[in-house]
């Protein structure tokens, strides 16, 4: 029994990191019609940002928080940079957009080597983290626990500055019809820039404060990069609740089939997406876009 819900907790708390990162990619992917191959770079970099703050890499250490802030700030910048200096030159055409972003994931990952080289960096849960919760008989990782809880602030956030907000309404009106958005004075320009740099900064922060349970090493973004796609497509793309689902499923499928069927696991994994590819390809909570 215990084993079971240990498996369960760890499941729902690696389909928490899922849904921040893949949140990200839904935005970028959904709203803005993006296919942001530098996702999962912008993930490895965050938690590389991350690492060298709280691990006093440059001289002086930070706080945990304070770092996971300030790797989301950077990466934020460098995704709004992506976006305004390359992928606004590319509009319409996916191709080019998607050979683009999986060049800079390329460079991203030689950068990262030559910086920090090839061997795994550990990060340290954060202090007040490193113990347990005790249920009855069980106990549980609190830091497994306040990745979830910070996981659900994050997407009520999200909910709240997308459909209750006015910048919300402005990153939708623009999204639906932009000629008529900038007709009434909304620049939609600016407003995709914020979005790509609001899924930088989620991936980013992501990373980071998955750094004490994956730890950080050369490779992580093509390791999560895939489970992203999995999500976004299983859920549908633009669909803050598709992730949401999408990324419990995923996180599931890929522990207990880890646990349970090692040999395979990735024919688990992918399954689903297959099937929704082919029986629905807007995903479960996507819209159809012809």
């Amino acid at each position: 029994m215990t084993f079971w819900l240990l498996l369960s907790v760890n499941s729902i708390t690696f389909g928490a990191l899922l849904f921040l990162l893949a949140a990200g990619f839904s935005l970028i992917f959904g709203l803005m019609r993006i296919p942001n191959l530098t996702h999962g770079s912008l993930f490895m970099l965050g938690a590389y940002f991350g690492a060298t703050f709280v691990n006093g890499m440059l001289g002086a250490y930070f706080d945990f928080w304070l770092a996971a802030l300030m790797a989301a700030a950077l990466v934020a910048v460098f995704g709004a940079v992506i976006e305004r200096f390359l992928l606004r030159q590319l509009p319409g055409q996916p191709l080019a957009q998607v050979l683009v972003t999986l060049g800079i994931s390329f460079m991203v990952a030689d950068l990262c080597l030559m910086a920090w080289g090839g061997d795994p960096i550990a990060v340290a849960t954060p202090p007040g983290l490193t113990g347990f919760v005790r249920i009855g008989p069980m106990v549980f990782p609190l830091y497994r626990i306040a990745v979830i809880g910070i996981a659900i602030v994050v997407g009520v956030a999200l909910w709240l500055l997308l459909d209750r907000t006015r910048i919300g309404a402005m990153i939708r009106a623009g999204v639906d019809d932009p000629d008529m958005a900038r007709v009434v004075g909304i620049r939609v320009s600016g407003l995709f820039t914020m979005v790509f740099a609001l899924g930088a900064a989620l991936a980013a922060f992501a990373g980071i404060i998955g750094g004490p349970i994956l730890t950080v090493y050369p490779g992580i973004d093509q390791y999560m990069l895939p489970l992203a796609l999995v999500v976004v497509i299983l859920g549908g793309s633009g669909s803050l609740l598709g992730s949401v689902v999408g990324s419990m499923v995923i996180g599931f499928l890929y522990n207990f089939g880890q646990a349970l069927f090692p040999e395979l696991a990735y024919f688990v994994l992918f399954l689903p997406m297959l099937l929704v590819l082919l029986l629905r390809p807007q995903g479960l909570f996507g819209r159809f876009i012809p």
